[in-house]
């Protein structure tokens, strides 16, 4: 029995105002956030970017956002006949849209 969840996600660059783009994605119940963004980076928006690199569920962190404004795991959280806003985490610099850097500045690899 397939449902639609309407997806409100926040999208952007850093030193841009931020937007809002509205999908709607149709999901079966038990279905991730995670999936959601998957499909509408697959069939509706392929420039959306966000971050996830699935092990086991809540073992890499990468997919983590807000959700309705609490800190979730795209991978955990499910997907509901409802209106869902969806935004980057506020502590972490962002990249663009959803995705947001996941490694303090003196960790990273210099390009020298």
């Amino acid at each position: 029995m397939s449902q639609t969840a309407v997806l409100r996600i926040q999208r952007g660059k850093p030193g841009e105002p931020p937007t809002e783009q509205t999908f709607e994605v149709r999901f079966d119940p038990g279905q991730s956030l995670l999936d959601g963004l998957r499909q509408i980076r697959s069939d509706q928006d392929p420039t959306l970017a966000f971050r996830y690199s699935c092990i086991n569920a809540n073992a890499c962190k990468e997919c983590m956002m807000k959700l309705d404004g609490k800190t979730v795991y795209a991978c955990t959280a499910r997907l509901e006949a409802r209106l869902m806003r969806i935004a980057p985490l506020p502590n972490k610099p962002l990249v663009r849209d959803l995705l947001t850097a996941i490694s303090p500045g003196d960790e990273t690899l210099d390009s020298d």
